[in-house]
This record gives structure tokens, sequence and C-alpha cells, in this order.
């Protein structure tokens, strides 16, 4: 009897813990507004022709160039932004990045990639992530979070995440984890409509 008590006490416990997991989640993935992308179209109420009060300003941040200077998100006023958070020890993110090179040698002169680091210094560094993208011969320019300035703002718990900024700085729609090339185009017609 006892033993039936403490099984029952643990899966309750183990109940409670995945319900808190899933609700922090849930809190989380939707500290911004815009619609997510999911790799298929996305919902009424997720498109970007939604009115302006129902658009979210994408929040400004710090971010560092490879020679250190600082990188602001307002730097960029005027034309669409797309704004990936990624790690160079990242899988995903590591397979991913082919897709987003293509669309910035394509899109480049019209869009904004802004491809930001998250560098803790530990995990991956402004050095690991340089040789990553020199040794994959990436060329877009990379930016690093080297103060989590950015990933503050966004809420990014989790990587890869790409987020599609239109010109006016309204954050129109994103995606948590990697996304492949549809899914891409999807949100840059988004931010280009």
């Amino acid at each position: 009897m006892r033993q039936k008590k403490i099984l029952f006490g643990l899966l309750l416990a183990f109940a409670l813990l995945l319900g808190g997991a899933y609700a922090l989640y849930t809190r989380l993935g939707q500290s911004m507004a815009p619609g997510r992308l999911a790799g298929a179209e996305p919902a009424a109420s997720e498109s970007a022709s939604g009115s302006a009060s129902q658009r979210t300003p994408a929040p400004d941040f710090t971010v560092y160039d490879g020679e250190g200077n600082e990188v602001h998100l307002s730097d960029y006023a005027g034309k669409p932004v797309v704004l990936n958070f990624w790690s160079s020890r990242c899988g995903p993110c590591q397979t991913e990045m082919p897709d987003f090179h293509e669309k910035y040698l394509e899109l480049g002169q019209d869009v904004h990639f802004l491809m930001v680091n998250v560098t803790d210094g530990s995990w991956d560094t402004e050095e690991s992530a340089s040789a990553f993208l020199k040794e994959e011969g990436y060329t877009f320019p990379a930016l690093f979070d080297t103060d989590s300035s950015a990933t503050g703002a966004y809420g990014v718990y989790a990587l890869p995440a790409t987020y599609f900024i239109d010109g006016e700085g309204y954050a129109v729609a994103w995606a948590g984890g990697m996304i492949g090339s549809d899914t891409l185009q999807q949100g840059i017609d988004m931010i280009l409509e």
C-alpha cells in the first residue's frame, strides 16, 4: 500500500512537472506576437496583412560585428530583415545555413540578413563561429550576441530561431527550429509584400 502511495505521488509530481514545462514552453513561444511559420501556409490570423494595431514592433538590440563594432537592428530600418539566431555547434543551425546563404546571395540587395551567432564564450565563441563560416564558404555578415541582448529581447530559448521583420520594423512572422527553403521563402515573401 505504501509503495502505491509513493508511486502515485511520483506520477503526480511528474505530471505537474510536465504541465509546468508545457505552460512555460507555450508562454515563451508566444513572447512575440507575430505569426509562427511551421513550413505550411500560415493561418489567416497569422497573415502579414493584419491591421497595424495587430502588428508587433520588432525589439531593437545591440550585437557586435567581427571587428567589435556595435550593430543595432534599428541600423537597418527601412528595409526588410531576416533575423536568424544560430550557433556553430548547433546541428540544425548548420543544416539550414545553405538555404540562408543562397537567399542572401539572391536577395541581399533587397533584404538584410542578420545572422546572429549566440556567442557565450564557452559553448560557442566568435572564433569558432567565424571558422565555421569561413570553412563552409558563407559570405553573409555574421554578428555576435556576446551579452544576450538580442536573444533576451526576442525570448530565444532554443536554436535556431528566425524572425521576419518588414521594412517598417514590424515582426511579421517567426519560426522556431530548423526551417527549409520553402519556409524561408514564405517568410521572405511576407516581409516583401
